[in-house]
């Protein structure tokens, strides 16, 4: 599964990284980093509670 954000929507609230924060970090200014452009092996519940989480339906995920 890949993971792609929605860079104009995406305002850093950290909902992605409270839930998966291997995978998802808001850095000091409030921008997103996103550790793996593939969702890591295990990491699949953590990474679609992230996406389900988002305030701003900026995440989803292509390959279901």
């Amino acid at each position: 599964m890949k993971i792609n954000v929605d860079w104009d929507r995406c305002t850093g609230m950290g909902m992605c990284e409270s839930l998966a924060p291997d995978v998802f970090e808001v850095d000091d200014d409030g921008s997103l980093i996103v550790h793996a452009e593939e969702v890591p092996e295990g990491m699949e519940s953590d990474v679609r509670e992230a996406v389900a989480a988002c305030p701003t339906e900026a995440l989803s995920l292509e390959g279901e």
